[in-house]
Formats: structure tokens, sequence, C-alpha cells
């Protein structure tokens, strides 16, 4: 029987160690994305310093483990055997909902799934616990009060990190205004040192005084003399901070460099928990039961232990801490980490993530109804003062930097706090949330959300709150079928859900791939120059780009549409099907970026051009649309079983076949290559080829009237509607090309 426990034990340590990988990746973000966004240094150069905070934070993040020991459970009234099978019920759930997440592209938080899957797992047990004996409640099996603390604090921390961050990101601009480089003689001291003196007391007053490792005289010095170190802090930073700036050293970059280790350590000491918090406590159960259990049975073994704070062992969570480190370092996901936060965060208008949603809609234009009455009220000349402070033409930005350093700096400072302050009172607040959430107070106080980029940041703001929301009730919920499974289902079950954990891993290790495209690289430079030469460049490349994929695009789907009819396969349709619908959404976004390019450019070459760039994009919404029109006739003919493409239509269809196919590579090869020589030939064929196709339509409309019977009308008619829309590919490609050719020019 011990056996079946020292497996579950090492399964769960081995998750860990996938845990803090995939966790890292996933979430290093967070505190690497400001000091990338802004550019204040070599990527390499911040990878180091949050090395060394990710290091201090894991080796004092002991006192957060108690979270998965009793923070949500009362492990007095568990035996060993309920413990293990909550805990592994954990890890296998986290893994499931975790691949889940990421096949759907739905943003997911690991303190939110850590806390809901004991949840989840335990009330499962408790239920099992209370049908068995009708003396236990809730409040016996369930640390209720400390679970809803927790819970409260996750969702809490959302909106307070918001409105912290538009209230300190606004008096900040405020103060600095986007030209901030002209605007700290004599503010810079203060700020650095409040940024500094706030950092300060959260890293070394708070995080290092309450450390396990601090002797208790020097802990309660601090808690004593706290007033008195901040005020020296504070002058003392100030000081030195008026110093650095007169000997040319950019303060905010030095804050956001220190944000970062800060925010670092913070990430390490909060969410270490959630990667290995349960895997501990299922080791520590499992060698309490050793030393203690007697010969008792796993069953009525009562794990009172962890009733206790954790006491987790340096080496561990030093270990845990290189672990990281070496995530950061190797993963790919590392390596981009401006994502989301960023995109929705960028001072620049460009491409959205984010389609529009009516709640986005409604919420955008009641703020901006609520902005006017506002503006009605304050004088004139106030808002005229308030928005000189805000002049986004002043703004200095790196080159390739998302926002300027002294949000970075704000973002850092604020999410540190917010974190850190949570860590020291036990309250496994998200990571993820806080920065995010941060992020776009700051980015929202900061006017980087236009009218005309609102809704669909508002949208993408819903989007990841929502999806953090979905993963509590699907952690809930899975946890505790899991559990529910195991604690009948015994170790058949738990070794089905243990390979089918094993199962996931294997395909995520497979699946996992680092997608950029070349094309998001260029709409990213374009939007970054401000020479008209390059961007025309730029432009046309990037149009280039997206009308000859169109086209390959549309061959390639045109083929596949025939050959599904052709061969009787209604999967092939399917996947043609869901092809093009997935390259509308593509084609949205990409029409979306040319015309933000396009906005940028000077009046007179945007106008010349604006008329063949519609053409174009017409054009390659022309070939979705057509294509969509063929093939929804055809599936539906070959989803019903219908009477099968006859050969004699096959072979005659052949040579229109090949020659739309020819015609299609020739203007791919005529707009990918930009040499348009004998374009016009081309043109002219297809002309000519359209009037075939109109008679071969017109004969086969005679052939319908003709036949003595109904049995292949049916196929008639889909084969007439193939012959109608292989006429209008044949123009859209004539369309396409020649807006090419003209925008090319």
């Amino acid at each position: 029987m011990l056996t079946i426990y020292l497996c579950i034990v090492i399964f769960l340590l081995s998750l860990a160690v996938f845990d803090l990988f995939v966790g890292v990746s996933n979430d290093a973000v967070n505190f690497l994305q400001s000091a990338v966004g802004a550019k204040v240094a070599k990527f390499r150069t911040i990878l180091i310093i949050a090395s060394f905070g990710v290091v201090l934070g894991a080796v004092m993040s002991s006192g957060m483990m108690d979270v998965a020991r009793h923070g949500i459970m009362n492990p007095a009234q568990f035996s060993f055997h309920e413990v293990m099978i909550i805990f592994l019920s954990v890890m296998v759930t986290d893994v499931i909902v975790l691949d889940i997440f990421n096949r759907l592209g739905m943003p997911t938080s690991t303190t939110v799934s850590m806390v809901f899957e004991l949840l989840g797992a335990t009330f499962m047990l408790a239920i099992i616990k209370m049908a068995a004996d009708s003396s236990l409640g809730f409040s016996d099996l369930l640390n209720t009060e400390q679970a809803l603390k927790v819970i409260i604090a996750i969702f809490v921390s959302v909106a307070i990190a918001f409105v912290f961050g538009v209230i300190v990101q606004y008096i900040t601009r405020i103060i600095f205004t986007f030209n901030y480089k002209k605007n700290m003689r004599y503010t810079i001291a203060i700020f650095g040192g409040i940024a500094f003196t706030a950092l300060a007391y959260f890293i070394f007053m708070k995080g290092v005084g309450n450390s396990p490792y601090i002797s208790e005289s020097i802990r309660q010095f601090i808690n004593d003399h706290i007033g008195m170190l901040l005020v020296y802090t504070f002058i003392g930073s100030a000081i030195l901070m008026q110093f650095m700036h007169l000997m040319g050293v950019n303060i905010f970059k030095f804050v956001v460099l220190m944000g970062t280790f800060a925010l670092a350590m913070a990430f390490a000491g909060n969410d270490l928990v959630n990667f290995i918090g349960v895997p501990l406590a299922g080791l520590d159960s499992y060698q309490t039961y050793l030393a203690q259990g007697n010969g008792t049975a796993p069953t009525s073994f009562l794990m009172t232990s962890l009733v206790e704070s954790a006491k987790t062992p340096p080496f561990y969570l030093m270990l845990a801490g290189v672990i990281m480190i070496i995530a950061m370092a190797t993963s790919k996901k590392a390596h981009r980490v401006i994502k989301t936060s960023v995109d929705l965060a960028r001072q620049d208008e460009g491409d959205e993530m984010f389609g529009s949603s009516g709640a986005a809609r409604s919420i955008v234009r009641f703020t901006q109804n609520t902005n006017s009455y506002v503006m009605k009220i304050i004088p004139n000349r106030i808002i005229d003062w308030i928005n000189s402070r805000f002049d986004h033409r002043a703004a200095s930005l790196d080159d390739g930097a998302a926002y300027d350093v002294v949000r970075a700096a704000v973002n850092l400072v604020l999410a540190s706090m917010l974190i850190t302050f949570g860590t020291n009172y036990k309250l496994p607040l998200s990571t993820t949330y806080v920065t995010f959430m941060v992020a776009m107070g700051t980015s929202l106080a900061d006017r980087a959300w236009s009218r005309e980029s609102a809704v669909f940041r508002v949208t993408g703001v819903l989007s990841v709150i929502g999806g953090w929301f979905i993963t509590a009730g699907v952690a809930f919920l899975c946890s505790a079928v899991v559990a529910l499974l195991m604690f009948y289902g015994g170790i058949l079950v738990q070794a089905a859900f243990i390979a089918l954990v094993v199962y996931c891993l294997f395909r995520g290790s497979k699946d996992r791939s680092d997608g950029g495209s070349g094309k998001d690289d260029t709409y990213r430079l374009m939007m970054r120059t401000h020479d008209p030469v390059i961007l025309w460049d730029l432009l046309s490349k990037h149009v280039s780009r997206t009308q000859s994929y169109m086209t390959r695009f549309a061959n390639e789907q045109y083929n596949a549409i025939l050959d599904g009819f052709i061969n009787d396969k209604p999967s092939v349709l399917r996947h043609s099907l869901s092809a093009l619908r997935n390259e509308k959404t593509s084609l949205t976004k990409y029409r979306r970026q040319e015309l933000m390019a396009l906005r940028k450019a000077p009046a007179d070459l945007a106008i010349e051009r604006n008329t063949w760039f519609h053409v174009g994009m017409n054009a390659s919404q022309q070939y979705i649309y057509g294509l969509r029109r063929m093939l929804e006739p055809i599936k539906e003919h070959v989803d019903n079983n219908f009477t099968p493409i006859t050969q004699r239509l096959i072979d005659e269809y052949q040579p229109i076949r090949l020659k739309i196919t020819d015609f299609l590579t020739q203007a791919e090869n005529f707009i990918a290559t930009g040499r348009f020589e004998n374009y016009r030939e081309l043109l002219d064929k297809a002309e000519q080829f359209e009037t075939e196709l109109s008679d071969y339509r017109k004969k086969h409309i005679d052939r319908i009237q003709m036949a003595p019977d109904n049995e292949t009308f049916q196929l008639s008619l889909v084969y007439l509607n193939l012959l109608q829309e292989s006429e209008l590919l044949i123009s859209s490609m004539r369309h396409q090309l020649r807006a090419a050719k003209k925008f090319k020019e």
C-alpha cells in the first residue's frame, strides 16, 4: 500500500518541475514586460536582474506554502488517504485545465486554478465525509473563513490594481508629461525617492524582514522602528536619486530595473506555492505518515501535522528558484515577453488582437458620455492645461518601445507593492491579475486608448478577465469530479488519470512551437517609422504579402473543394470550410493593419493609392466569399450522400480546373515578385476564359432543361453553381492582379 502512495508523491514532485517550467514560461511576461516594453536595457541584462529577484523571492516564500496545507481545508479532519486524493486531484486537474486552455487560446491564471482546484477537491471530499458522518459540517472540513478571504483577495485585487493604476499614472503624467526629460529637474528626486522607498520597504523591511532566516532581534527592530526607517530611506534615496540624475543617470530606467527585481521577487515568493505548494504538502504528508503512522491504516490516520506552518527546506526552495531561472532563460515563451498586456497597453494605435463586443461598446459609450458631461463642468482653462500635459506628440520612446519609461516605472512599482503586500499577509494574489490590471489602468490614464481603439482594448480586457473567471469555474468543477472518481475508483482510476496527464504532457511537448509572423514584424516597423519612404516600402511589402498569400490560399482551397467533391470526402470539405472562416478573420486583421499604415502616410500619396488598396482588399474578400458560395452547396450535397459527381462531368471540368489553377499560380507569382511585365497578357487570357466559362454555363443550363428525367437534377444544380463561381473566381483574380500592379506603381 505504501508503494502506491510513494508513486503518487513521486508523480506530484515530477509535476512540480513541469509546473515550474510551464508556469514561468506563461507568467514571465508579468515581471519582464514593462522593462522590455520600454526598452530600458538589453533583454539579457533584464533577465539577469529578474533572476536574482526570483532566487531571493523563492528562498523567502516558505510561509506561502501554508495555503496548500491548510489555507483551504482543515487537515485535522482528513485522513492521509483523503489528503493524497485531494493533492493528486489538484495536480492532475491543473495539467488538464492548462492543456485545454492553451489549446483554446484562452487566458488563465495559475493562482486562480490552484486555489479553486484545492477548493473543488476539498469540497467534494467534504460532501462525501458529511454523507458518512452527519455530525460534520462544512465549517469543520473547510477553512471557510480563510478560503473566502483568499478568494475575495484574488478578485478584489483586479479592481484595486486597475483603480490604483489609473490614479497613480494620472498624477505621475500630470507632473512629468510625455516630455519627461524636460520636467524632472526638481521632481525626479521626489519620484525616485518615493519609488525607492516603496520598493525598499516591501523588499527589505517586509520581505526580507519577515523571512524565517532573519534573527528575531532584527525583525523586532524593524517592526519597532518602521516609521523612522521609512523616513531615513526616503531622505537618503531622494538625495541619491538627485545626485544620480545630475550624473546623467536615467532615474526612470533605474526604477524600472529595480522594479523588475522587486516584481520578480514578489512573483517567486507569491506564485511559487502555485507550482510546488501542493507537491511539497504531499511529500510532507507521506513523510509524516511514515514517521508517525505506527501501523495505522492510511484511511484512519488524520493529517493534523498539516495544521502547522510549513517548514520547507531551503534546498527545495533554492532548487525551485534555479528551475525558474532556467525556464526564463530557455523558454521560447519567456523570450516573447511582449504579448497581450503590452499589445493592449501600448501608446500608439495599431493592430488590435481582439474584436468588438456589445459589452465593450456599451462601456465605452457610457464612459464617453460621462466624460463629455464632466468636461462641460470643468473650466476650459483647466481642461486646456491638462490636455497640454498629455500631449502624445512630445512622447520620448526608445526605438521599438511600446510605451515610455515613466509608465513602465509606475507599472512595476505599483504591481510590486500590491503583490508583495498580499504575500506578506499570506494572500495568494494573482501576479497575472495585478500586473495586467495595473498595466491596463496606467494605459487608460495615459490616454493610450483612443476612440478608434478603445472598444477593441476594452473587449480584450473583458476577454482576459472572463478567461480568469472561467478558469475558476472549470478548475473547481473538474477538480471536484476528478476527486470523486479517484475516491470511489481507487488505484485503477488514479492510474488512468496519471496516464492521461502523461499523454497531455507528451502531446503538449509535440505541439508546442514558437509561432512568429514576418507580417506582424513588418507591421510593427510600419507603426514605428516616421520616414514616408520607409513607410511606403514596408506597406508595399505588407500589401503584396497579403495579396499574394490570398491568391495562393484561394488556389489551394479551390483545389481542396474539388478534391472533396470528386472523391466524396466530407472531412476535406469541412476542413476547407474551417480554413475559409479562419482566413476571413485573419484578412480583417491585416486590412486594419494596412489601413492604420495608410493613415500615417502623407495625404497626397495615401489618396493616390487608397483606391487600388481597397480594390485589392475587396478582391481578397471576394476570394473567400466566392469559395464559400462554391463550397456550401457541394458540402451539403456530399454530407447528404446525394448522387456523386459523374465521370463525364469530372472529365468535362478537368480542363477548366487546370486553367484556373494555372491563372491563379501566375497571378500569385506576379504579385509576390513584384514583376508585372506580362501581366496584361494574363489579364486578356483570363477575360477570354471568363467568356468560355459563360458558354459552358449556358450549355449546362440547356442540358438541364433537355434532360429526360430528374434523377441527377440536384447534381446538375451543384455543378451549375460550380461553373458560376469559377467564373467569378477568375473575375476576382483579374481585379486582384490589376490592383496589385497599380498599388505597386
